[in-house]
């Protein structure tokens, strides 16, 4: 949910995970609810480019019993991204 609406899972970005989103590890489901997130936050084309690791160190790390992500959590992690770069 994002402000209480559900997130879109961008199939037009991947395609995925038929089932929808997962996390706690870093399958399919993390991956299709890595880049509806980033898609969500930011833009299509900076998804498509970082899903990948926003998976492996953030969603692959989200407990399994429910989780809250804020803009904040996601701009200080797109920062070292862009620090990286």
């Amino acid at each position: 949910m994002v402000d209480g609406e559900s997130l879109d899972y961008r199939y037009d970005l991947l395609s995925a995970s038929p089932s929808g989103f997962e996390w706690g590890y870093g399958g399919s489901g993390p991956a299709q609810l890595a880049i509806a997130t980033l898609a969500h936050a930011y833009n299509n084309e900076f998804a498509c480019e970082h899903y990948q690791r926003f998976k492996c160190e953030v969603v692959s790390e989200l407990p399994e019993e429910g989780w809250t992500l804020t803009k904040q959590d996601l701009d200080v992690w797109r920062r070292g991204v862009i620090d990286d770069a």
